[in-house]
């Protein structure tokens, strides 16, 4: 028997300590009258992260948010995978970044390593995101949203908004980055074109509503 959605109100503790990440999530929210507040502003520590799939990984934030919090939380686990890099980054894009979370050497990484590879031509430099978004409740109900964009690997970075690896992917149909793009193109929720976005789309049917 399929449980039934549940909806998501009032205030909700985003599992992140990542600023990029909760601008992007605010936007997509702010139709729904949710109050967003992120566990790093809460001060709630980061969990380990020791599921194999994206979507473990977002629901062990979520729940540790949850539980720290008293409140719904809501967590998103994404990453960038590169076919010529057998998957990787993947569920190790961030940690690419290191402690810092700086960005710049882990494209510089990928590129690298697509160059050792001999992977230079479009064809050979194809990669997607993946974003799965889980909300957890103090009573343990949880729901799962997944949302993937494909596309292809840049020979440099370009662009400069958005975070993570987004200036060196662009997406299949476009001529632009993600980090060329404004948000309203991107994470526009009605086109869902990034990952996120189309996780959330799903996520938004289920269980948002816009007040009245």
């Amino acid at each position: 028997m399929t449980t039934p959605h549940r909806l998501l109100s009032g205030k909700v503790v985003l599992a992140t300590h990542n600023q990029g990440k909760l601008r992007e999530m605010r936007e997509l929210m702010a139709p729904y009258g949710i109050e967003l507040v992120s566990a790093g502003e809460l001060g709630l520590p980061e969990p380990d992260e020791t599921g194999h799939m994206f979507s473990e990984n977002a629901a062990i934030k979520a729940v540790a948010a949850t539980q720290a919090s008293g409140l719904p939380a809501l967590s998103d686990d994404s990453g960038i995978c590169v076919e010529a890099l057998d998957g990787a980054p993947g569920l190790f894009s961030a940690n690419w970044a290191g402690p810092g979370k700086d960005f710049k050497p882990a494209m510089a990484r990928v590129l690298n390593e697509l160059a050792k590879r001999g992977a230079v031509s479009p064809d050979k430099r194809r990669a997607h995101f993946v974003s799965a978004l889980v909300i957890a409740w103090p009573d343990g109900h949880q729901e799962l949203f997944e949302g993937r964009v494909y596309g292809e690997i840049v020979d440099a970075p370009r662009g400069t908004g958005g975070f993570g690896y987004n200036p060196i992917f662009q997406p299949d149909g476009y001529d632009q980055t993600f980090a060329e793009m404004g948000s309203t193109v991107k994470s526009g929720v009605d086109d869902a074109l990034s990952h996120r976005a189309r996780a959330f789309k799903l996520l938004a049917a289920a269980c948002l509503r816009k007040p009245a």
